[in-house]
């Protein structure tokens, strides 16, 4: 990979600015220096602002008691949902969001959520604390919320315990304009423009709680789903891309024996109305999210690089089957996944997760390895939007903060829509600076992490090809990993303006441990 920066070269340039840098005043850890070599015209691929969307799941306080509190509710809200999130979620600028699972997702039956609240049947969720769910938030209520914070809709069908009809009288519902009994029925219910709701997952986690399926009897069904969905072009005229479940993690024989039996019997890859496939990956720790040690914090962050060596191999499988590029790879879960507080599951929901520095660090590092291989992917969807596992916002009550992870994304912002630029560093670990790099016209947005908790880092980034007249930068910062932002203290982890140095082809900055920065430069 030539991008990444483990390709190792030391240069006398590079030692030089150590001992300059280290005299000066700073951050009071060890020092050390890093040397990046960033190839301006030499590109990676464009980096799609979906590769920074989020998943929100009926699970926990999610939505019921996070993003959705109620038309009657006495926290501030717009039409029901809380007004704070919304108003943190829109200038975050989320582009899709995934809903309803998950798990939820292939036990959730659509029309229970449509039509007036008051009729509308009490549900139990099955797979989350067998919570009763009055299905006050539905498809209209999920339209609703991505039109106040301007992001599209990723809706999950359910494939294991619904039906071909189901599926398919719910995008007719969505998306066909108006005369059809479907689309009548919407109007009614307050909506007679059309949703237009283009991304579709058929189906979630079929290997597991979607249904426990081999992946040849997945690829039976999906075959089956899709032939109703994309029938002569689709429903009501919106063109639908359609989202097939792929491997918990880097499951390469999912992988085969889907696209082997996917395939059997259809000519090339057109007919297989398969526009998507989305991998699933958690970085999984036993140890509670405020609790962590250097050495367990080491050992999950170790995962990135786990996650970009599964990019790699999935999507070259995908394009064995697909060498048109037709299809695209998707993460649409991903985050830390730390032990639950007993304590905290009782008093906020399941999976309720607190959200310290170190996932400010991690949700950071999984977007530089996006970033990096944004030629190989279309999406990648943080698990989950509220209070949930990977967060960016928390609740209770009246209260939503800001989580550090909200800010990783607010500082790797300046990335959407560039091209993702080849570097090269003298990072020799797995856990050591991460870095991406993009570019767009005259402006070059440069991300490094540190995830080291008791080093400094002194980058010198060479901008081979181009020279730089200005720039400034942010950083993420806070000596402990287990520091985070409570509702007593919401500002304990927030970015401030941060110096970084510019001399033609030279860019300067310091990174103190446990620390994220994105420089912006004018070239």
């Amino acid at each position: 990979m030539r991008s990444i920066q483990r390709r190792a070269f030391l240069t006398a340039g590079g030692a030089g600015l150590f001992h300059v840098l280290a005299a000066r005043k700073g951050f009071t850890a060890q020092a050390s220096s890093r040397r990046v070599v960033v190839h301006t015209e030499v590109p990676v691929g464009v980096i799609r602002p979906e590769l920074h969307s989020h998943f929100a799941e009926h699970l926990g306080s999610c939505t019921y008691g996070g993003l959705w509190v109620g038309k009657n509710s006495s926290i501030p809200n717009i039409n029901g949902h809380r007004r704070q999130a919304v108003e943190y979620l829109r200038a975050l600028g989320i582009p899709v969001l995934r809903w309803p699972g998950g798990c939820f997702a292939d036990d959730y039956h659509w029309r229970d959520g449509i039509g007036p609240a008051a009729k509308r049947p009490k549900r139990v969720n099955l797979w989350w604390g067998q919570y009763v769910e009055d299905n006050s938030f539905g498809t209209h209520e999920l339209i609703e919320l991505c039109r106040l914070i301007a992001a599209e809709p990723y809706i999950a069908g359910n494939i294991g315990s619904g039906t071909p009809q189901e599926l398919r009288e719910w995008v007719e519902y969505c998306n066909f304009p108006s005369g059809s009994t479907l689309s009548d029925e919407r109007a009614a219910n307050g909506s007679p423009e059309p949703f237009r709701v283009r991304y579709w997952g058929v189906g979630n986690e079929n290997w597991g709680c979607g249904g426990r399926m081999t992946p040849d009897e997945y690829a039976a069904r999906y075959r089956q789903f899709s032939n109703y969905l994309l029938a002569r072009g689709g429903i009501g005229g919106t063109r639908v891309f359609l989202i097939a479940c792929g491997p918990n993690r880097n499951d390469t024989e999912w992988t085969r024996r889907f696209f082997e039996s996917a395939r059997r019997g259809q000519a090339v890859v057109r007919d297989w109305g398969l526009h998507g496939y989305a991998m699933h990956f958690y970085s999984n720790s036993p140890v509670e999210a405020a609790k962590h040690t250097a050495d367990t914090m080491r050992q999950q962050l170790a995962s990135f690089a786990e996650l970009e060596k599964a990019i790699q191999q999935q999507h070259a499988l995908l394009r064995s089957y697909d060498p048109e590029a037709r299809i695209g790879l998707l993460i649409d879960e991903w985050g830390i996944w730390d032990r639950m507080s007993p304590e905290e599951e009782k008093r906020y929901g399941r999976l309720w997760q607190q959200i310290p520095m170190r996932g400010a660090l991690a949700a950071a590092m999984g977007l530089n390895v996006f970033h990096r291989q944004a030629d190989k992917l279309i999406m990648g969807n943080i698990a989950q939007t509220v209070n949930v596992l990977h967060s960016m916002l928390l609740t209770e009550g009246p209260h939503c903060i800001r989580t550090p992870a909200y800010y990783a994304f607010e500082l790797l912002k300046p990335h959407r829509g560039k091209t993702a630029l080849r570097f090269e560093s003298d990072e020799r670990e797995s856990v050591g600076l991460s870095v991406s790099v993009s570019r767009q016209d005259g402006e070059l947005a440069l991300t490094g992490v540190n995830p080291k908790p008791d080093e400094s880092l002194q980058v010198e980034c060479v901008l081979a090809g181009a020279t730089a007249a200005s720039g400034t930068a942010r950083l993420l910062h806070h000596p402990d990993l287990n520091a985070c932002n409570t509702f007593d203290k919401p500002d304990v982890v927030v970015p401030k303006d941060h110096r970084v140095e510019v001399t033609r082809e030279r860019v300067r900055f310091e990174l103190p441990p446990l620390g994220v920065a994105t420089a912006t430069l004018r070239l």
